[in-house]
């Protein structure tokens, strides 16, 4: 059962954040050092991401770029959280976005993905998913946003990803999916996902809200928190 996910790290800290504190019970829980580090996502990848060497969370990431299909979008958040804390946080960026975006994927072709539950696997996987999203989403994308070009190139590039690499259990015949036609239930999802990036392109092409984006920022700190 996934327990209440809880954000350690507080946020009117004006301090830098250097690391993504947080803990999703059973699946992970963040710490200083790899003994007390709790990461229990993928059997091939958790070795890797519960290590404190930044050259074994990099080797995770290459494991994942060279055998993409079956890697989950949970282990996917981790992976994310886990190259902010060593310092690749463009990496960290695009995989929290590519996380996302697969997830949202599987949730347009599978059944059971809609809504938070405690007791369907599908459901247990969606709370997870909004666990590490709503806990992990301030850190990373607190720092996307120091460069909105930057962040917007990155965003374009997880959805390419995404759309190039599917996830290998959607077409997986024995978990139910929502209609006949798994490939075309993947690209109304992604044209979905498509839509909203637009959207949100739009949006932060218009100078105002820039401009906006930008004071906020300011006002908030998050400048001195992300962008060091």
């Amino acid at each position: 059962m996934i327990a209440m996910a809880f954000a350690l790290a507080v946020a009117s800290d004006a301090k830098p954040v250097r690391s993504v504190d947080l803990y999703v019970t059973p699946l992970y829980s963040s710490a200083a050092k790899a003994s007390k580090r709790v990461v229990r996502v993928d059997p091939d990848l958790d070795p890797l991401l519960r290590s404190d060497r930044t050259e074994d969370v990099l080797a995770a990431q290459e494991r994942v770029r060279a055998n993409p299909a079956k890697v989950s979008p949970l282990a996917l958040m981790v992976l994310a959280a886990r190259l902010y804390d060593v310092g690749a946080r463009d990496e960290s960026v695009f995989w929290f976005y590519v996380a996302k975006d697969r997830f949202m994927a599987m949730a347009g072709v599978l059944s059971g993905y809609d809504r938070p539950g405690m007791f369907a696997e599908g459901g247990e996987a969606r709370a997870a998913m909004g666990a590490f999203v709503q806990l992990a989403g301030p850190t990373i994308n607190g720092y996307a946003f120091c460069k909105i070009d930057n962040q917007q190139a990155l965003r374009r590039k997880a959805y390419d990803w995404v759309a190039a690499n599917p996830y290998q259990p959607i077409f997986d015949t024995a978990r139910p999916a929502k209609g006949e036609d798994r490939q075309a239930l993947l690209d109304a999802a992604l044209a979905r996902l498509r839509e909203d990036m637009a959207k949100e392109t739009a949006y932060l092409a218009d100078a105002e809200n820039r401009a906006k984006l930008i004071a906020g920022r300011k006002e908030n700190g998050a400048d001195t928190r992300f962008c060091w």
